[in-house]
C-alpha cells in the first residue's frame, strides 16, 4: 500500500534532521503536539475560511511530522506507550479538523456553499473513525488488522490533493477526491471486519477474573 511504501522514502528525506534534534533535546512527543497543533490550526484557519490551496500545503507540511517523531523516538531508544497514544490522538484531531474545515466552508452562505461535499465529507470522517477504531478495537484484543486499501496516508493523499487543487481553481477536483475516498474507505471497512472476523475465528472473548 502507499502508505507503507512512502514510509522508507520519507524516513531518508527526515533521517539527517534526526540527530540534531535528538541533541538539542527535542522529544517525540513535542513533534506529535506541534504537527497536531500546527495541522489543526491550519485546518481550521486556512481551509475552514476557504484557503484551500494553501491550508492543504500547510496541513501537509505539519503532517509530514508524524513520520518525524517516530523517527526521533527510535533514534532516542524507543518509543514509550504515552507517545504511541498521544500521537494516535493526533492523527484522529488532525483527520477530524480536515473534514469539519471542509464541511464548514462548503456549507457556508455564497458560491463557496455545496452540500454535496459538505455530506462527502462528513461520511469521509465517519468512514475514517471507523477505519482507525476497527484496528485499535482488534489490537486490543491481540488480534492483527494490517489490511485495507485506503490507510491514513492515502486518506491524507486524496483529501489533500482534491482540496489543493479546488483552490487552484480546477473544477470538481474535491468531488472527486472525496467520493473515491468514500468508496475506498468503505472497502477499508469492510477488509478489516472481514480480516477480524478470520483473525477471531469464533473465538469468544476472555473472562474477566474474578473480583476479590
Amino acid at each position: 500500500m502507499l502508505g507503507v511504501n512512502a514510509r522508507p522514502a520519507v524516513a531518508k528525506v527526515l533521517a539527517p534532521i534526526v540527530p540534531g534534534l535528538a541533541r538539542a533535546g527535542i522529544t517525540p512527543d513535542m513533534v506529535t503536539i506541534t504537527g497536531t497543533v500546527g495541522a489543526v490550526a491550519s485546518a481550521v484557519f486556512l481551509i475552514g475560511s476557504g484557503h484551500l490551496f494553501w491550508g492543504a500545503f500547510a496541513v501537509w507540511m505539519f503532517v509530514m511530522l508524524d513520520m518525524l517523531d517516530g523517527a526521533l523516538a527510535r533514534a532516542r531508544g524507543g518509543g514509550t506507550v504515552f507517545g504511541a497514544v498521544l500521537d494516535s490522538v493526533g492523527d484522529r484531531a488532525a483527520d477530524a479538523a480536515i473534514f469539519g474545515a471542509l464541511a464548514w466552508w462548503f456549507s457556508g452562505d455564497g458560491d463557496q456553499n455545496n452540500r454535496l461535499i459538505v455530506l462527502l465529507s462528513l461520511i469521509c470522517l465517519v468512514l475514517g473513525v471507523l477505519t482507525s477504531y476497527i484496528k485499535a478495537r482488534a489490537e486490543g484484543v491481540g488480534l492483527s488488522c494490517d489490511v485495507g486499501i485506503v490507510e491514513r496516508t492515502e486518506r491524507l493523499i486524496i483529501v489533500l490533493v482534491g482540496t489543493g487543487f479546488t483552490g487552484l481553481g480546477i473544477p470538481y477536483s474535491l468531488h472527486v477526491a472525496l467520493v473515491l475516498l468514500v468508496a475506498g474507505s468503505a472497502v477499508t471497512v469492510a477488509q478489516r471486519m472481514v480480516a477480524v472476523r478470520r483473525g477471531a475465528a469464533g473465538a469468544p472473548l476472555p473472562s474477566s477474573p474474578p473480583q476479590p
